[in-house]
């Protein structure tokens, strides 16, 4: 079954930027729809973007403006840029697919915010944001 690396994770300052990568093994990730989540601690594991194969992007509100996912089919790898870093966005950080089969039967990306709409996880990649 496939498989899911992220990387990326630092500590950084208020306002800086980094760059989280999510290597897929095993399948391309062209067969998924992909997604990024979130977990700080005492809560719950939270969606912070989506990709479908047809481009189509879905973001939480707070992270709008601010993170790009992105992916690249020739290295099979997703990717999260994120900008504007701010102390709430500290966080492990999950990678996250689910077959298009069942990402369409579900409406598509914009429709797969729940952690249960995703089969695949990575094992996170700690942000630490400070001020």
């Amino acid at each position: 079954q496939v498989q899911l690396v992220e990387s990326g994770g630092a500590s950084v300052l208020a306002g800086g930027s980094l760059r989280l990568s999510c290597a897929v093994s095993e399948d391309r990730l062209s067969h998924y729809c992909m997604g990024w989540f979130r977990q700080a601690p005492g809560k719950e594991r939270e969606s912070v973007a989506g990709l479908d194969t047809d481009g189509a992007t879905t973001y939480t509100d707070s992270v709008k403006g601010r993170f790009t996912i992105s992916a690249d089919n020739d290295k099979n790898t997703l990717y999260l840029q994120m900008n504007s870093l701010k102390p709430e966005d500290t966080a492990m950080y999950y990678c996250a697919a689910v077959g298009l089969y069942d990402c369409w039967s579900g409406g598509g990306i914009r429709h797969m915010g729940a952690v249960r709409d995703f089969r695949y996880w990575g094992q996170g990649t700690q942000v630490t944001v400070s001020s």
